[in-house]
């Protein structure tokens, strides 16, 4: 992936948080509860998926960060903090008021919908396969995958696409699959030959195809879309960054946050 943030100023979404500058990147409590502070927000993410959410040395950047931190300049809401998580304790976090709305590229799925709410889609993906580059292994279906060992970060769809189609379909044996903590952990192991595949979303596949050497062999349809994720019950919250949301899109901040971190 190539960095254009010198052709996208990220301060003009900042000037009515007052965030210019380094972000808080801390685990404190969500704002909602207080009266003083029931306008701020803290927005939880899991850095490690590009081109969504990453660290760039002690700078968290992405396009969930971008697109978020527009949304929510649309509102009456300010957003006061980034919190970083593992991607599976996103929603323990959000649940225990540890923060107010999740920024990490979720599917939005009726298991999840559970225990948490989604504002409305912001983005649509499938499921890549990604091998590496130089191993020959050239899979074009999920039963090629049989007998491989495979890589997915925990907690994600590609994780519950490993489960429900190559482990359930007693393709790949559970002693044949890694989870991980996050994909740059799971495409390090593939690039080293410890592993044979990694399914994850595609845009990430791409991020990952235009800087290691590893390709996409194929795409699983899978129709998922991705939306903030919020507290069960925050209708209010919700429905303002959904009008945050349509906002940016009808003014054309959408389109220049896409163009800044895809290609």
């Amino acid at each position: 992936m190539t960095d254009k943030t010198t052709q996208f100023d990220r301060r003009n979404f900042l000037k009515a948080t007052g965030l210019v500058g380094s972000l808080a990147l801390t685990s404190t409590a969500g704002c909602l509860g207080g009266d003083e502070e029931a306008m701020t927000l803290v927005a939880g993410t899991a850095p490690g998926f590009p081109p969504f959410e990453m660290k760039e040395g002690e700078t968290l950047k992405g396009f969930d960060i971008d697109l978020l931190e527009a949304v929510v300049e649309e509102t009456e809401y300010e957003l006061s903090e980034w919190s970083e998580f593992e991607f599976g304790s996103l929603s323990p976090a959000l649940q225990n008021e540890k923060i107010d709305v999740i920024a990490a590229a979720m599917t939005i799925r009726a298991d999840r919908d559970e225990n948490i709410d989604f504002t409305d889609p912001y983005y649509d993906a499938n499921q890549a396969i990604l091998v590496a580059s130089e191993s020959g292994f050239t899979p074009a279906t999920m039963s090629d995958l049989d007998g491989a060992n495979v890589g997915a970060q925990k907690g994600t769809t590609g994780e519950s696409t490993v489960e429900t189609q190559l482990i359930e379909e007693n393709l790949v044996a559970e002693g044949d699959y890694s989870s991980y903590g996050n994909y740059v952990l799971a495409v390090e192991d593939l690039v080293n030959g410890n592993i044979d595949a990694v399914v994850l979303d595609t845009p990430v596949a791409d991020s990952f195809v235009a800087d290691r050497e590893v390709q996409v062999a194929f795409t699983y349809e899978t129709g998922e879309q991705y939306g903030f994720a919020i507290r069960e019950g925050a209708s209010e919250l919700q429905s303002t960054l959904n009008d945050g949301l349509a906002t940016v899109k009808e003014n054309g901040t959408y389109d220049d946050i896409v163009a800044q971190w895809f290609k």
